[in-house]
């Protein structure tokens, strides 16, 4: 399950060092080396998109992806809130 986030975060500095940016294609994960590119596919539309680990996170139980909010809406996952998504790591880190 990924969820996603926006507000209040926008404009502070992500546990990657640069300047989160809401609209950017940017996701967390507690895991996954910083600088991970995934491409992530929303299971109930099938809409993909290409995401960059910046950050840690979700902290809430059963998500393991936070995706920002530019990320969500591309995946049309706004007003769920929540969706199943598949995630494939295309590069490890940096």
């Amino acid at each position: 399950m990924a969820s996603w986030y926006g507000e209040p975060h926008h404009g502070r500095e992500s546990s990657y060092g640069i300047i989160f940016d809401k609209d950017g294609m940017y996701a967390a994960h507690r895991e996954l080396p910083l600088g991970t590119l995934l491409r992530v596919r929303n299971l109930k539309n099938g809409k993909e998109v290409e995401v960059k680990v910046i950050d840690r996170g979700p902290f809430k139980e059963g998500r393991v992806l936070d995706l920002s909010e530019g990320a969500a809406r591309k995946l049309g996952m706004i007003g769920d809130g929540e969706v199943p998504v598949e995630a494939v790591v295309l590069r490890c880190g940096d």
